[in-house]
């Protein structure tokens, strides 16, 4: 139980950057938009709205984000790679600006105490937080799996210009595909405020790398057009099983990191040769 509450940030985080992969491209600006949500969230529960209505308008500001990654790539055809880099020096220094690099306490403010109060409660003998993941889980599986929006990820995913030839319209989704991301960073941000009470003003260094670790390592290809968020969930606990050994060990913070980029480093050879064997299956 506090291995997924402590990685429920990641989690949520990973839902979104599984259906960027999905899609054939990568977000690099997680951690940086995650830090400049959480100062909105932030702000917004200090300018007085209520709980409800600050949550709304930092998924609104999530949602417009998402949308403004997706129309540089869908409309302005800048890849996925150069759009999010770029963003993630332009939200980190949003979020260090809007604040002049200091963090925001929202713990004394009475319209943040439900929220608190639900990301670190329980309804019976679960976290709160476990209930939310599934509940995520079974709505971004359910799409994936059964709708044609999902269905779509993985066409683009695989070959953007067959799918453009099967009628698939690659602007609609891929902006879909990054509000959906902006979306889950969004919810993420709020997570990441509503247990500590403190929107932090800088990115943690290793939140990315343990994003995409977790999506890699749940078997979907860097490549695009393969995997899921059910391997996701499964990424997201091994890397918090390890993480958590490792402290419990003693180990220091510093090796910690580098397990999880030798990690990730294996995970993305280990999926290329899988696609490799299955190739030359096909191919015989």
């Amino acid at each position: 139980m506090n291995i997924v509450k402590s990685n429920s940030v990641v989690f949520v985080l990973a839902l979104g950057a599984s259906y960027v992969v999905i899609a054939g491209g990568i977000d690099l600006s997680t951690a940086s938009t995650t830090a400049a949500r959480a100062m909105i969230f932030g702000l917004s529960v200090q300018a007085g709205l209520p709980g409800p209505l600050a949550i709304a308008a930092t998924l609104a500001f999530g949602l417009l984000l998402g949308f403004l990654n997706g129309h540089l790539v869908a409309c302005l055809k800048i890849s996925f790679f150069v759009v999010t880099l770029g963003a993630l020096s332009i939200y980190q220094s949003f979020a260090l600006v809007i604040n002049d690099g200091t963090s925001l306490s929202v713990f004394a403010y009475p319209a943040f105490k439900p929220i608190t109060a639900f990301f670190n409660g329980n309804t019976g003998p679960f976290p709160n937080l476990l209930l939310l993941d599934l509940v995520l889980l079974l709505i971004a599986g359910g799409v994936l799996r059964y709708t044609g929006f999902g269905r779509a990820l993985y066409a683009i995913g695989a070959n953007v210009e067959a799918a453009r030839l099967n009628g698939i319209n690659v602007r609609q989704v891929t902006l879909a595909v990054c509000m959906a991301a902006g979306g889950c960073v969004a919810l993420g941000a709020v997570i990441l405020v509503g247990r500590p009470t403190t929107a932090p003003a800088d990115a943690d260094p290793t939140l990315l790398l343990t994003v995409l670790a977790a999506v890699l390592i749940g078997g979907t290809a860097f490549s695009g057009g393969e995997g899921g968020v059910f391997g996701t969930m499964i990424g997201m606990l091994f890397l918090g099983v390890i993480q958590n050994g490792l402290t419990l060990s003693g180990v220091s913070s510093f090796w910690q990191c580098m397990v999880s980029g030798a990690i990730l480093v294996f995970a993305v050879w280990l999926g290329g040769v899988r696609t490799l064997l299955r190739r030359k299956r096909q191919a015989g």
